[in-house]
Order: C-alpha cells, then sequence, then structure tokens
C-alpha cells in the first residue's frame, strides 16, 4: 500500500509503467476511471486482494483539492462517483461469485494471504453478525475482498448484504475520499508528506475495529451476551440426559 511521493512531484512527464500497488503511479496513469476500476477489481475479484483501495483513495481525495502541486490533478465531482460505483459494484458482483461458485473458489486460491483473509473474514461473520460485519470488513485489507464472495457462498440474505455493503462501501469510499480532499485544500504542501499521512490515516480507519474486537474480547471473558447465546443454544440442542 506504498504511495510513492515521486509520481506526485514529478515535472511535467508521467512514467510509462504504471505500477498496481503504488495509489499515485494509478491515479496518474488513469484518474478517476482508474479509481472505479480498482476499486471493483479489489472489492469484486478474488485477483485484487492486494491492490492499495485505502491509500488510493485518500490519495485521490487529496489530489483534487486546490492548490496541490504535483503533474497530477484529479476533480472531486469525477472522482466521488467513480468511487462508489466502483466499489458497490464489485462487492455486488464478489457475492454472486460466491452464489454462483461456492467456498470453492476460495478453497482454490494459493496465497496464503488470500486464506488468511478468508478465515478473518468468516470469524468476522460468525462473531459481529452478518450487518456488523460486512460494513467493518471494509476497513480491513484482504478481508474486503474475500468476504463478498464468501457472504454469497454462506447464503447470507442478498438484501440484508446489499443493504450493508451499500452502507459500508458509502463509509467508506466517501469518507476516506473527503478526508483527503479536506487535509489537502487546509493544509499548504501536504503532498510533501503524503507517504505518512496515508499512513497515519490507514491507521486511524483500523480504529473501528481495533475497538470492536477489544469489546469482543471483554463481553467473551466475562461470560457477556454472546458466550450466554452460545451456551443457550449448546443446551437447547443438547439430546437430553439418560
Amino acid at each position: 500500500m506504498a504511495v510513492a511521493s515521486a509520481a506526485l512531484h514529478a515535472s511535467g512527464t508521467v512514467t510509462q509503467a504504471v505500477n498496481v500497488l503504488d495509489a499515485g503511479s494509478l491515479l496518474a496513469a488513469f484518474g478517476a476511471l482508474g479509481v472505479a476500476v480498482v476499486l471493483f477489481a479489489e472489492t469484486g475479484l478474488l485477483v485484487g486482494f492486494f491492490l492499495p483501495g485505502d491509500s488510493l483513495l485518500f490519495t485521490a481525495g487529496l489530489l483534487c483539492a486546490p492548490g496541490v502541486g504535483g503533474a497530477v490533478h484529479l476533480s472531486l465531482p469525477q472522482v466521488l462517483p467513480a468511487a462508489v460505483v466502483g466499489t458497490l459494484i464489485g462487492s455486488q458482483t464478489g457475492y454472486w461469485i460466491g452464489r454462483r461458485g461456492g467456498r470453492a473458489l476460495l478453497a482454490r486460491g494459493r496465497s496464503r494471504k488470500l486464506q488468511e483473509g478468508a478465515a478473518r473474514a468468516e470469524e468476522y461473520l460468525a462473531r459481529y453478525g452478518h450487518a456488523k460485519a460486512i460494513v467493518l470488513a471494509r476497513f480491513v485489507p484482504v478481508v474486503r475482498t474475500v468476504l463478498n464472495p464468501l457472504a454469497g457462498a454462506l447464503n447470507v440474505r442478498g438484501r440484508t448484504f446489499t443493504l450493508w455493503q451499500a452502507t459500508g462501501g458509502l463509509i467508506w469510499t466517501l469518507g476516506l475520499t473527503l478526508a483527503g480532499y479536506a487535509l489537502g485544500a487546509s493544509v499548504p504542501n501536504v503532498d510533501r508528506y503524503l507517504l505518512p499521512v496515508v499512513a497515519l490515516v490507514i491507521l486511524v480507519s483500523l480504529a473501528p475495529i481495533a475497538l470492536e474486537v477489544l469489546r469482543s474480547r471483554k463481553r467473551g471473558g466475562s461470560g457477556g451476551p454472546e458466550t450466554a447465546a452460545t451456551d443457550a443454544t449448546d443446551h437447547a440442542t443438547a439430546p437430553p440426559a439418560p
């Protein structure tokens, strides 16, 4: 998820070779269209799990701000719809791929990172329930890629998935893009410090997940509602003692 500052400070020419792991390089080459395509691939296709969604959104918003220097400047009215359309259609596509292909699709993946993401996505669905898991997964790289087909493979209701993936998608795309725009518009020459700024924003975006994990551990350690519910289910399904 590295962001190359050289792509933003180029003196006038854009390097022909595009680095798909570099948000600055992608935006310099493809602009707002690149935002839509990358987010579609990252959220809809398992092969896109390595793409830099978080840094792409934030960098795109920053490059829309007036006064940000460099060879690349984007239009906010173009970037926002591109981001929303790419991520919402991508997530829905991933869901339907999962419904059609089932869990065999994930089993075929050879990437250890992808398999770890699938395990975490399944854990989120089991621990937090469908609605909360779908929203929270938006802020976790790899998990936001894998959870969509996994939800389809696990037969999460289509209406439930669509509602909450749209909610999470809007919060994620608009939040990060507008955060980048606000920072670029309010801090002069902030693009000179883009790499540490993007790293900080990504860490902040993970805060909801960290808080939820801490709450869940506290509830689990104290025998909270989730533990009680599980115990109740086990007792309800256990055969009567002889």
